[in-house]
């Protein structure tokens, strides 16, 4: 038997109410993995220990590379000093300021700090960094310039994460020395 145009019509109907019928059923039992549970309570995570410990372990790192420039001459600048100036987030805009170690023989300094602070009335979070040159041990390179924010301050925006050492690791400047007199005070810093 042969089906014909007639015959298809009421078949696909019938599939089609039936396929509709199965998942209007399945979701409307209560026992599915499926469909709306008007009782259902979604899971804080947030409070979770394991959400907490992730948050206290990543680490701020800071690291860039600071420069003696004589005329067209750059040199790496061994023991100059970075200050990184952090804002709290609190109520009195309290601020936070470390100081880098000594960059090394290429001028290269690295300095770790916590996200959090430990105050006398809590935990706060830091809100926002900037990097600052803060010292030069040549007194023919003692002067600072502003070239990629050395004077006005490097913000903290862009980092990578260093998934190994649960660190958060931003790259500023190069910053850069010089012995000739290029000072302004910018009132833009922290």
């Amino acid at each position: 038997m042969a089906l014909t145009s007639s015959m298809i019509s009421p078949i696909s109907v019938f599939v089609l109410l039936l396929s509709v019928a199965l998942v209007f059923a399945s979701a409307t039992t209560g026992e599915s993995m499926y469909g709306y549970d008007p009782n259902h309570i979604p899971e804080d995570k947030s409070a979770e220990p394991e959400a907490q410990e992730k948050l206290l372990s990543t680490t701020l790192g800071i690291q860039g590379i600071i420069y003696c420039r004589s005329g067209s001459k750059l040199t790496p600048l061994e023991g100059a000093v970075v200050r990184i100036t952090c804002q709290v987030v609190d109520d009195d805009n309290e601020c936070e300021t470390v100081y880098s170690d000594e960059t090394d023989a290429d001028g290269y300094f690295f300095k770790t700090l916590s996200p959090l602070k430990q105050l006398t009335d809590g935990l706060k979070v830091i809100k926002e960094c900037k990097a600052f040159l803060e010292d030069s041990p040549m007194e023919d390179c003692k002067v600072p310039t502003d070239v990629n924010g050395g004077i006005s301050g490097a913000l903290l925006n862009s980092y990578r994460i260093l998934n190994n050492k649960s660190i958060k690791l931003f790259k500023v400047g190069p910053f850069f020395y010089t012995s000739e007199t290029q000072y302004s005070d910018p009132n833009n810093g922290y």
